[in-house]
């Protein structure tokens, strides 16, 4: 490499990890609704990371579910539900992350997207503590690779693997909890309410035995 060159690569503008989302158009909102410039601070500091690390490690493999976005060709949007056990979504290394798609209805819309257009966009919540993390990145499709897919499958989950899908991380953000509903898994909701429906049964069994001792007298 000629030193001209060199130079030319060192003079290039860094371009922060957010430009990913932030393009021109958005910087254009941005600047004419007032908030540009408070995003440009955070962009000339730490701003967003393109490396997951071990606090999103623990919230990505601690999820039972994600919203997967894909697009196809034409910029027509698909956004699909991805459910299993947590750790279903692992972290391979701080740059990818990977899931066994499991067979499903057939219709192949997410996996006939990545064929023409291989960007996706992760939405992770967590509702009970109100907290949500978005991932971008550029997606491969993996088949017929049965060692991957083991790996990657849940200890005892059933459902029938058919492929895997590997995810390199380009960004991620995490938002505020505005507006995010505060909601409870299910396992969860039935233990709390089997606490109080034993605490319920006793408090009924020490008033029965006060009322009979009540009545002797």
């Amino acid at each position: 490499m000629r030193d001209n060159e060199v130079s030319a690569k060192e003079d290039r503008p860094h371009r922060p990890v957010s430009d990913i989302a932030f393009t021109p158009a958005v910087k254009r909102q941005q600047e004419a609704r007032g908030s540009r410039r408070g995003y440009a601070r955070i962009e000339e500091g730490q701003g967003w990371s393109n490396q997951i690390d071990g606090n999103v490690k623990a919230f990505v493999e601690s999820r039972t579910s994600f919203y997967l976005a894909t697009a196809n060709s034409a910029g027509q949007p698909y956004i699909q539900h991805r459910g299993g056990p947590a750790g279903f979504l692992r972290v391979l290394d701080p740059r990818t992350l990977a899931f066994a798609d499991y067979a499903g209805n057939r219709q192949y819309i997410s996996t006939g997207n990545l064929t023409e257009n291989g960007k996706v966009f992760l939405f992770l919540m967590d509702y009970q503590n109100r907290q949500r993390i978005k991932i971008w990145g550029s997606a491969t499709v993996i088949e017929d690779d049965s060692e991957l897919l083991e790996h990657l499958m849940p200890e005892g989950y059933r459902a029938r693997p058919e492929r895997a899908v590997v995810i390199r991380v380009e960004a991620w953000d995490a938002n505020c909890p505005q507006h995010i509903p505060v909601l409870y898994p299910e396992p969860q909701v039935v233990e709390a309410i089997a606490v109080l429906q034993n605490r319920i049964e006793g408090l009924e069994a020490e008033l029965a035995a006060l009322k009979g001792e009540t009545g002797s007298d």
